[in-house]
C-alpha cells in the first residue's frame, strides 16, 4: 500500500496544532484559577488587590528593625516631640480616611453648630470608588451626630455633608483644610474632599503626627474618635455604628485619639495617641496590608516601647545602686 506521506503530514500538523490549542487553553484556565486563589486570598486577607502608591514608590522593600508590616511608620513622645522611632516617615502618600481627623478639625474650630440638622443628598453619594455607606439619601442627623460617625466609623456620607455643609460649601472648606495644614506646619500635605475618598488626600507620617497632636487638643475629637459604639437614628430605624479600630475594645490597650483609613491607593492606615508606660505617645502606620497587620503594628511598637522603657529604669537603678 503507498503511503501519501503529504496526507500524513498535514494530519499530524492538524493534531499538532489541536493539541497545542487544548494544552494553552488547560494553561490558560489553571492560570485564571490560580489567580482566582489569589484573589480570593487576599479578599479574605484584607489585601488591597491592586499596588498602592506605597509599593509603587518602592517604600514596601525598606526593612526595619522590628520588621512591621506597614511600609510607613512613625512614634513621637506627645510632650516632648522626640521621635522614637520613624520609617519613610517623610514620604507623602495618600491618607484615605485619616483625612476624616482634618475634618473633624475645621468643624469643631469653625464653631458650627453642633446641633443644626444636615440632610445627605445626592452630593455626598461616593461616585468615585462607589463605596458602601448606610445613610441613605435624605438622612438626617444632627451636625454632632455626622461628626461622630465620620470619626468612629469613617461614615463618608457623614464627612461629605460635613465639607458640603461648611459656609461656602466644599470647596470653602478644602480651602479651610489646607490653610490648617499650612498653620500647622504640614508641609508635605494636601487635601481635596472632606472624605478622603480621593486619592489626591496625601501627607507625611511626620504630617500627620502634628495632625493628631492638634485634634488631640479638642475632647470632642476625643471622645468621638474612641467610642466603641454609638447609636443614631436618621428618620426610620435607628442605626448602631462600631468603631473601625479593633483596639478600642481591648482594655490593654489606652487611647487616647485614633482613626483608621482604607483605599486602595493608600492600603490599611492608622493613626493614635496612646499611654504606653506612662508616656503619652502618637503611632502612624501607613500603607499597612490588611486590617490586623497595622494592628499587629502598633503592638509590636507598644511591646517595643515598654522593654524599652523598662531596660531605661533598669540602667537607672543600676547606677543609683
Amino acid at each position: 500500500m503507498q503511503i501519501n506521506l503529504a496526507r500524513v503530514q498535514a494530519k499530524a500538523k492538524v493534531a499538532s496544532s489541536r493539541k497545542a490549542k487544548v494544552i494553552h487553553a488547560t494553561l490558560t484556565t489553571k492560570r485564571h484559577a490560580a489567580a482566582q486563589r489569589v484573589a480570593y486570598a487576599s479578599a479574605m486577607a484584607g489585601v488591597p488587590p491592586v499596588l498602592t502608591a506605597g509599593d509603587l514608590a518602592g517604600l514596601s522593600l525598606t526593612r526595619d528593625p522590628l520588621d512591621l508590616n506597614s511600609s510607613v511608620a512613625l512614634v513621637m513622645d506627645q510632650s516632648t516631640s522626640e521621635v522614637l522611632f520613624e520609617k519613610n516617615a517623610g514620604v507623602a502618600l495618600p491618607i484615605a480616611s485619616i483625612t476624616k481627623l482634618m475634618t473633624s478639625l475645621v468643624v469643631v474650630e469653625a464653631n458650627q453648630d453642633l446641633d443644626e440638622v444636615l440632610t445627605v443628598t445626592e452630593e455626598d453619594v461616593d461616585r468615585e470608588k462607589f463605596s458602601h455607606s448606610r445613610l441613605r439619601v435624605g438622612s438626617q442627623l444632627s451636625r454632632a451626630n455626622m461628626l461622630h460617625i465620620a470619626l468612629m466609623s469613617s461614615e463618608n456620607r457623614a464627612a461629605s455633608a460635613l465639607g458640603r455643609s461648611y459656609p461656602g460649601g466644599i470647596r470653602a472648606f478644602v480651602t479651610a483644610m489646607n490653610a490648617k495644614a499650612r498653620e500647622l506646619g504640614m508641609t508635605s500635605s494636601h487635601f481635596a474632599d472632606s472624605t478622603g475618598l480621593n486619592s489626591t488626600n496625601v501627607s507625611s507620617a511626620r504630617d500627620l503626627s502634628k495632625l493628631v497632636v492638634a485634634a488631640y487638643e479638642h475632647p470632642l475629637i476625643r471622645q468621638y474618635s474612641t467610642d466603641s459604639r454609638y447609636a443614631v437614628d436618621p428618620g426610620g430605624r435607628p442605626l448602631q455604628y462600631r468603631n473601625s479600630n479593633g483596639l478600642i475594645e481591648n482594655p490593654d490597650w489606652e487611647i487616647g485619639l485614633q482613626k483608621t483609613g482604607y483605599i486602595s491607593e493608600a492600603g490599611r492606615c492608622l493613626v493614635m495617641q496612646v499611654q504606653v508606660a506612662g508616656r503619652a505617645v502618637v503611632m502612624i502606620f501607613l500603607d499597612s496590608k490588611s486590617k490586623q497587620s497595622r494592628l499587629a503594628d502598633a503592638s509590636r511598637i507598644r511591646k517595643w516601647l515598654e522593654n524599652r522603657g523598662a531596660s531605661a529604669l533598669n540602667e537607672r537603678k543600676a547606677k543609683r545602686g
